[in-house]
């Protein structure tokens, strides 16, 4: 029996077959720029992260803004109400004070008046027959500005210009009745108290 045949069969392998591409990733296509797409990944990630910061740098200002936003409206509202509440107590004063530079403007005007009339009585010139009436009229006017004054130093003494009467006090001169009759009676018996006064002395005198 004849030896059996031994049949070669050669295998064809391409070069390029046996040739690996340690640059390709594996399951990468052929001709795909991995690098670059890498790269364009990194970049990226790098917007995004910059983009990040961005955005809490813009909460953190916002957030400031805030903060700042109701401290204005706190100090809005307490600025506020403190003005207009000293506004009200101008207000008050200032009418106050209007109110009083009247009554002194009032008051300065009676006390002028009184003093004109003061300064026109003239005693010496007063004569015997009219002795009693003129020292009546003198008198009614005396006791008027006495009054008035002492009005006046009452009314004031309750404010500010309560120091412009320092402590001065109303003459209050004898008013009334009784001493309209007693003026009166000094007045009619004064020449026989003089005429009495004069004998007494010459008498004394001998």
């Amino acid at each position: 029996m004849p030896p059996a045949t031994e049949h070669t069969h050669h295998i064809k392998i391409r070069s390029t077959q046996l040739e690996m591409n340690p640059g390709l990733p594996a399951g990468a296509k052929p001709g795909e720029d991995v690098e670059g797409k890498l790269r364009a990944a990194q970049v990226q990630l790098e917007q995004l992260q910059h983009q990040r910061e961005e955005l809490e740098r813009q909460k953190q200002e916002v957030e400031a803004l805030n903060v700042r936003k109701r401290e204005f409206i706190s100090s809005q509202v307490e600025l506020s109400e403190r003005l207009s509440a000293t506004l009200t107590r101008i207000d008050r004063e200032v009418y106050e004070m209007r109110q009083e530079i009247d009554d002194l403007e009032q008051c300065r005007a009676c006390f002028a008046g009184h003093l004109g009339k003061i300064e026109k009585i003239n005693p010496d010139a007063w004569t015997r027959e009219n002795l009693a009436t003129s020292l009546e009229r003198a008198m009614a006017v005396i006791d008027h500005a006495d009054d008035e004054f002492a009005q006046a130093a009452e009314h004031f003494s309750r404010s500010r210009s309560g120091n412009l009467f320092n402590g001065v006090k109303a003459r209050r001169v004898m008013s009334g009745d009784f001493g309209r009759q007693f003026r009166n009676g000094l007045a009619y018996n004064m020449p026989v108290l003089i005429l009495g006064s004069i004998a007494l002395i010459v008498y004394l005198l001998k």
